[in-house]
């Protein structure tokens, strides 16, 4: 027979074998299962930036979903760099596109890898490419426009951005893949390139959908074709310039996500899932589309093929134009 004594001596022994069990079942539980704990910080670019707007429409769902707050951290240059070195713990996630293996093709003094060094999760969604003319170009398709740069070349010119960035290089691979001889005349960013193309000081411009919409609708330009593999509902009507007249030809702005390298593999699956199911709702992808990109929402394996066929593709641009830094 228990003595009161022996009974509450047994009854502190139950507690702490309790707590004990308690603890030990938490420390070994899937990662996946007990996460998140904490607020969740995704690291992006400069704010208004295609990759901050993403993540912010992405953000209240994401919050919802995983009941904790996620902070929108705009780091601009050195988003990257600082999201590398983050804990692979699941609570410091990138939002981030091109640049992020453009950047390590065209210079020598980048401190990240893009495979190494982050853990994809999603490719959230796609800006799709245009090419543009002003309306007093005669070419009026892609194969006419082919015809009138071989019948003058080195006469026709493209406005572009910064050197190395999207529209620089779409430029490049358009003249490789169709044999042409256009010549480039950078600008200081892609809005002094828009003027420039309405001013008729340069006769095309590869640009996203959403940087050229109120200048088409305005009938200041011409649109040729996208430059996506499909065509696009944010262009409707318009060929693909693949089926247009230049066979595989294909460039888009991808915005994607990530986490650090050596993240918990079910951590990625439980980010993947809900942000798939957000990115696929009718009002995110609503909003996400009056931006001017198209939600992609794929899996971790399919966003790091996307990147290695990238990689692949500028990479040889980049050296045959010569311009790595």
């Amino acid at each position: 027979m228990l003595t009161p004594r022996h009974a509450a001596r047994l009854s502190a022994l139950v507690t702490s074998c309790a707590v004990a069990f308690s603890a030990i079942a938490q420390s070994t539980a899937p990662p996946g299962q007990t996460y998140p704990a904490k607020p969740i910080r995704i690291i992006t670019t400069e704010a208004g930036s295609g990759n901050d707007i993403a993540v912010r429409i992405m953000a209240p769902g994401l919050t919802a979903a995983l009941g904790q707050q996620m902070i929108v951290d705009n780091r601009g240059i050195g988003s990257a760099e600082l999201a590398a070195k983050a804990p692979p713990d699941g609570y410091t996630l990138l939002s981030y596109g091109t640049s992020l293996w453009l950047t390590p093709l065209l210079r020598n003094n980048v401190t990240y890898d893009p495979i190494r060094d982050y853990a994809p999760i999603t490719l959230t969604a796609r800006a799709p490419g245009i090419i543009v003319v002003p309306v007093s170009l005669p070419a009026k398709s892609i194969p006419e426009l082919i015809a009138l740069a071989r019948s003058k070349p080195g006469e026709l010119n493209y406005g572009s951005a910064a050197t190395g960035s999207l529209p620089h290089l779409a430029g490049e691979l358009f003249k490789s893949m169709a044999g042409v001889n256009i010549v480039r005349i950078p600008y200081k960013g892609s809005a002094q390139a828009l003027n420039a193309l309405i001013g008729e000081q340069v006769q095309m411009m590869f640009s996203n959908v959403g940087v050229v919409t109120s200048q088409l609708k305005a009938g200041r330009l011409r649109a040729l074709a996208v430059s996506t593999a499909q065509p696009s509902a944010l262009a409707p009507g318009l060929p693909t310039v693949s089926s247009a007249g230049l066979p595989g030809y294909e460039v888009s702005s991808p915005f994607a996500m990530f986490a650090p390298g050596k993240t918990p593999a079910p951590l990625i699956a439980r980010l993947n899932h809900e942000m798939v199911r957000i990115l696929n709702s009718p009002d995110v992808k609503d909003k996400l589309f009056s931006t001017g990109v198209e939600i992609v929402a794929n899996t971790p394996q399919e966003l790091a093929a996307v990147i290695q066929a990238e990689i692949a593709k500028w990479g040889k641009v980049i050296r045959e134009v010569g311009i790595r830094e």
